[in-house]
């Protein structure tokens, strides 16, 4: 079991998706998504600047690991499909956007795409150079409920700046066994921009 750690810059409820009772990672963070194998866990933590610092956004147990096309077809993943003229935010960030041909990739509608659901080309070519996505059961999403990481363990898990690190496996099981002992598996609050729905353009 290995630990991975990371902030996450944008918390709208796309990477990671919490909903619908699965935590997935199935865009962003493509070196995160090629290393990580069941069993492992990641942690996504705030901004060393603002009110996040030093907190903990999520934390997920990697239960299974697919590919896109297996994502897209896969029923039971229907509901992270986006609907963008949908009246539900957690429909319109829906992350289940990619799908192969053969031939080439496809793109939906998303939080990802363009303006009127034309392809992002650097967000495709970012997010599919990587054809895995991670899926959980077990996950604590705290969103913009994001709780303090304890002293004694934010220089051991915590990642400054971009990329990720991988703390050591003594200081990932002390933040799990600190989480779990506080707190019940599942979604507790909404993303901290749930409300500012925007399209990404993969480069602000």
């Amino acid at each position: 079991m290995r630990f991975y750690s990371y902030v996450v810059p944008r918390d709208y409820g796309f990477a990671p998706n919490p909903f619908n009772g699965i935590c997935t990672l199935a865009t962003c963070k493509p070196k995160i998504r090629k290393r990580a194998t069941i069993g492992d866990w990641i942690f996504g933590t705030g901004s060393a600047i603002g009110d996040y610092k030093n907190c903990l956004i999520y934390a997920m147990k990697v239960t299974k690991k697919i590919s896109f096309n297996d994502y897209w077809n896969d029923p039971r993943f229907h509901t992270k499909k986006p609907i963008m003229r949908s009246c539900s935010l957690k429909k319109m960030y829906g992350d289940n956007i990619y799908f192969h041909d053969g031939r080439k990739w496809y793109q939906a509608d998303s939080h990802h795409s363009l303006k009127g659901g034309e392809v992002n080309e650097y967000n495709l070519k970012r997010d599919t150079s990587v054809d895995a996505v991670l899926i959980s059961e077990e996950f604590y999403y705290f969103g913009k409920s994001a709780i303090e990481i304890p002293t004694q363990l934010i220089q051991k898990v915590i990642k400054k700046g971009p990329s990720y690190r991988c703390p050591e496996e003594v200081w990932g099981n002390r933040l799990i066994v600190f989480i779990s002992r506080k707190y019940r598996l599942g979604y507790h609050d909404d993303p901290i921009q749930f409300l500012q729905f925007s399209r990404y353009d993969g480069k602000s």
